[in-house]
């Protein structure tokens, strides 16, 4: 009898250190089979992270692709490739979900290093993986190198604090192992020294010689980039400005704090403000509890830190790109400080768990229109894939899109304008398991009354070239398929 309750005693004990993690791992497997049906969309069509059978696939992709330098997309690309339709996306989605679920694992490690107590551990971890923040990099097809730059990122700031002798070299390696998922990767280099002294882990003189170690590996990256043989490509959306990094400040701040269902308060085509501030009113006790109520207790040492670490670990994306994706890169920060939040509270215990468990049936409610949303947006690509195969009848070498412009509003990843979500033509490869076309060029052309017409007198100008085989005319969801007589 007293065996059987000790170990009734070893178990709640366990249970109540443990059952955050516990949660997520029953989770995981829902997770996954909820955005397996999720189908690329936009740039999933152009990334290195798709199917790839490029021959010079060291020269390329491995070593250097456009403005990027990740060899292990390029390296999922060319498994990808060796079954597309069996592979991609699912083993995309397999890889994303598990490797945000061994993030958040990291995160309750990180937050018990820092010796939170048990609540704010395991409040802010299942926070983390349920987070509609985090939704729009779990749910992507090409998220991989954000979720785990993350995981490689959070890796090297806990050999970091931990190890002695051999603490410079594994945390190097770690940082570049997480750059080459992901370049922001690298701003951890600074973020660790940072975040180690905001918890004194270093002392200052330490902080400052690390900083400037930091700085070096960041240097050492940027010599060996440009070494690398590349063809650089600018895209206009990351060259920085000052207007665009203050919207950027405004989307970071906004899609890390508040919780809503962005979709019906922003998207005019699904737009219903009545639920979507339904959605908000739910977290509303949480984040009072979290942000509001101890906003005095934040201004110390550690929380001030972890803050610098937030805006640095986000500074790329502000600087270029933000959208919703993005926020993944800042959150590890936000954990700390909503545990942090949590643990300061010696009162209102329950009050705080009732407020979560409000928190998490707004989320368990975003969640699922987000990840719909996101299905209905690639079905709609893939509709246009099968549709344009179809009308073109027979296999052709090479196809010339144009696409009429679309004012139809666009959402991130979820909410998808149609030939973003055909991937301007390149899903129907997929649909021929990369059979044919092989090659497909694009241009866009103005929307007015008669950009049919226009359409048509290029098209048959193209065609008259003799330099592709067929032209796609895509006006919305709709293709028309020109061949030449």
């Amino acid at each position: 009898m007293q065996d059987s309750h000790h170990q009734l005693n070893r178990y709640n004990l366990f249970v109540n250190k443990y059952w955050g993690i516990l949660f997520v791992i029953l989770l995981t497997p829902i997770l996954l089979d909820a955005i397996l049906t999720i189908l690329p969309t936009h740039d999933d069509w152009a990334t290195t992270i798709k199917p790839d059978f490029n021959p010079f696939f060291i020269k390329e992709r491995f070593l250097f692709y456009g403005y990027h330098w990740r060899p292990f997309d390029a390296m999922m690309g060319y498994i990808l490739g060796l079954d597309p339709q069996k592979l991609y996306p699912a083993l995309n989605h397999y890889c994303i979900v598990i490797g945000h679920t061994l993030c958040t694992i990291l995160i309750y490690k990180l937050l018990s290093i820092f010796e939170f107590n048990n609540l704010s551990k395991n409040i802010t971890t299942v926070y983390f993986f349920i987070a509609p923040a985090t939704m729009a990099t779990v749910s992507a097809v090409d998220s991989m190198n954000q979720t785990y730059a993350l995981v490689c990122s959070i890796i090297a700031f806990l050999l970091y604090i931990k190890l002695k002798k051999e603490r410079y070299i594994a945390w190097i390696c770690m940082l570049f192992i997480a750059a080459w998922f992901k370049e922001n990767g690298l701003m951890w280099a600074l973020i660790c020294p940072i975040l180690a002294y905001g918890f004194d882990y270093i002392d200052q003189r330490t902080l400052k010689k690390d900083l400037a170690v930091g700085l070096g590996i960041i240097a050492l990256y940027a010599l060996i980039i440009s070494i690398l043989p590349k063809e650089i490509i600018i895209h206009p959306d990351y060259v920085p400005g000052i207007i665009k990094m203050v919207k950027n400040t405004i989307k970071f701040l906004f899609t890390t704090f508040i919780t809503i269902d962005y979709i019906y308060l922003l998207h005019q085509p699904s737009r219903n403000l009545m639920v979507a501030f339904l959605s908000f009113v739910l977290t509303i006790p949480f984040i009072y509890y979290v942000f509001i109520k101890n906003f005095k207790l934040f201004f110390n040492k550690k929380i001030i830190c972890t803050v610098i670490c937030m805006l640095i670990a986000v500074a790329p994306h502000i600087g270029t790109v933000f959208s919703m994706m993005h926020t993944y890169a800042g959150l590890a920060m936000l954990a700390i400080i909503i545990a942090y939040s949590i643990d300061c509270y010696k009162e209102h215990i329950k009050t705080i768990v009732i407020a979560f468990v409000l928190f998490c049936f707004s989320c368990l409610f975003i969640n699922t229109h987000l990840i719909v949303s996101s299905i209905d947006s690639g079905m709609i690509g893939k509709k246009m894939a099968v549709d344009a195969i179809r009308k073109t009848e027979k296999p052709v070498k090479s196809v010339y899109v144009i696409i009429i412009e679309d004012d139809y509003p666009k959402l991130s990843s979820f909410c998808v304008i149609p030939n973003e979500a055909f991937g301007w033509g390149l899903a129907s490869q997929y649909e021929t398991n990369y059979q044919w076309p092989e090659v497909i060029k694009d241009t866009t052309i103005e929307r007015s009354s008669d950009a049919r017409i226009k359409a048509l007198k290029l098209s048959s100008k193209i065609l008259d070239n003799k330099s592709y085989d067929c032209v796609w005319i895509v006006n919305h969801q709709d293709i028309d398929v020109i061949k030449s007589k």
